[in-house]
């Protein structure tokens, strides 16, 4: 075996030895409903900014913020830049005001990329100017009663919705009085349950699960006391629903980072809904392949139940991040959720599989040495597996 290769075992085999808390469940559920409490649809995200800074200030976390708000969030390490980065996003889907319409409803457009079919029925508050105003989402063709089968045969396709505003509106101009105006952010409600079988089922599992998976992560390794060996920095995103991710927070001092999101647990998906999933490729491309192989090396020798996947019609903020232009080794680590971009369940087994990996990592040495430099010789440069030369 090759220097490179041996030293990414050491490493994973080393982890095991650094005593950390267990994940605290609670905590981690207790966080994600604060999280689905606070509306963030990509855009809209500076409340759920102030309430996570709020909880890195009450774990001693020092942490900054770019000028729109994603935040950069610091544990001190013994070996500093090029740091490592584990990130994930605040905001979620959501819709916009498209128009105003003679009937007296709204016109509404998307936010991300997410069915009409899941926006149909949905309670939702649209913030104007001077106030928030509650309505639902419905199809043109909303009443059987007048419509018959229509309402079963009309597209699924977001032209084909309206937002029923619960004031007195008739016609146009008492939506203008009301304060609506074109460009007014839409928030759907979460609507959250948590059943006593440890699902939790709710809109915007993604990625407010992930956001808690990190800071429980986090409250375990703060708690262990233990000074990282990798300066690791917390990011939190506030657009990546749009496609802009972690594109401009990493600043050229981050040589790997792992990416937290959902993985899709459906058939021909081989993700794990009560453990970790490890993602090796994605619709941008394959994922590092020594992060991967450490990762997934970590999972097995700490018992930490896991599955690999690829996911094809799929991105994260590890893309944004590599097509601004950072040299960076990325990776995927999902949590296992089902009907994502819908109304979602995940299961708390699978968030404590999560953040327990993640605070592994955050306390492990680095994983290829070399890295330390942003150009050098091919010293020190790995190998694939080693019996290819």
């Amino acid at each position: 075996m090759n220097t490179s290769e041996t030293s990414l075992a050491a490493n994973a085999k080393n982890t095991q030895a650094i005593a950390l808390p267990d994940i605290d469940t609670e905590y981690l559920i207790a966080t994600l409903r604060q999280l689905l409490d606070i509306p963030s649809p990509s855009g809209f995200t500076d409340n759920i900014v102030h309430h996570t800074c709020e909880m890195l200030t009450d774990m001693g976390i020092e942490h900054e913020l770019t000028r729109r708000g994603a935040i950069r969030a610091t544990l001190p390490g013994v070996e500093g830049s090029p740091d490592r980065a584990v990130v994930s996003h605040l905001d979620t889907l959501g819709a916009m005001v498209k128009n105003l319409k003679p009937n007296g409803r709204l016109e509404v457009a998307p936010i991300g990329t997410w069915s009409s079919r899941f926006a149909e029925g949905a309670r939702v508050t649209v913030f104007s100017d001077k106030r928030p105003v509650r309505g639902t989402i419905l199809p043109l063709k909303a009443s059987g009663h007048t419509f018959n089968k229509e309402i079963d045969t009309q597209p699924v396709e977001w032209r084909n919705l309206e937002i029923r505003v619960d004031e007195k509106t008739t016609d146009r101009q008492s939506l203008v009085d009301l304060g609506l105006e074109v460009g007014d952010f839409v928030a759907v409600d979460p609507q959250p349950e948590i059943t006593d079988s440890g699902f939790v089922v709710s809109r915007h599992l993604d990625n407010k699960a992930g956001v808690a998976a990190m800071l429980a992560a986090a409250k375990a390794v703060v708690e262990s006391g233990r000074r990282l060996p990798v300066e690791c920095h917390l990011i939190f995103t506030i657009a990546e629903e749009v496609g802009v991710g972690a594109s401009g927070t990493l600043h050229g001092d981050i040589a790997e980072m792992i990416s937290v999101d959902n993985g899709t647990f459906a058939p021909g998906q081989n993700t794990s809904e009560f453990g970790v999933t490890i993602a090796a490729m994605d619709s941008s491309g394959p994922f590092d392949y020594h992060l991967v192989k450490f990762l997934t090396e970590m999972c097995r020798r700490e018992e930490i139940p896991y599955a690999r996947d690829v996911f094809n019609y799929y991105r994260s903020d590890a893309a944004s991040a590599l097509e601004a232009g950072n040299d960076v080794r990325t990776c995927l680590v999902c949590f296992g959720l089902d009907a994502s971009h819908g109304y979602e369940r995940v299961h708390s087994d699978s968030l404590t599989s999560l953040a327990r990996l993640l605070s592994l990592y955050m306390v492990s040495d680095r994983i290829i040495r070399r890295d330390r430099k942003d150009l050098g010789s091919i010293e020190g440069f790995p190998w694939k597996p080693e019996d290819v030369t």
